[in-house]
């Protein structure tokens, strides 16, 4: 067995989970990000062929660019911790 190929020494179920949860949205995000890519493509392609003119492919563009934006925003903030609902536990006490 390689380094690459060896396990933590201990991992419980929750850790897991926790990683099988955050490779998915990772996949997720980036399946979005190439549909992104070639849907928008295609559409800017359309425009292209089509005399360009008014670009309406902008519209597109950036409404789900600004979905995308927050995707990636909550992919990069990462699961929530144990430490992170201690806290706000202790702020709900107060």
């Amino acid at each position: 067995m390689t380094a690459v190929e060896e396990r933590p020494a201990v991992v419980d179920d929750r850790d897991r989970e926790q990683a099988r949860k955050r490779i998915q949205q990772r996949r997720g995000l980036q399946g979005a990000l190439v549909a992104y890519v070639v849907i928008n493509a295609f559409l800017v392609g359309i425009w292209a062929f089509n005399g360009r003119g008014y670009f309406w492919p902008g519209w597109v563009l950036a409404g789900w660019g600004i979905g995308m934006v927050f995707g990636v925003w909550d992919y990069l903030r990462g699961p929530v911790t144990d430490r992170q609902v201690d806290e706000e536990l202790r702020r709900l006490q107060r």
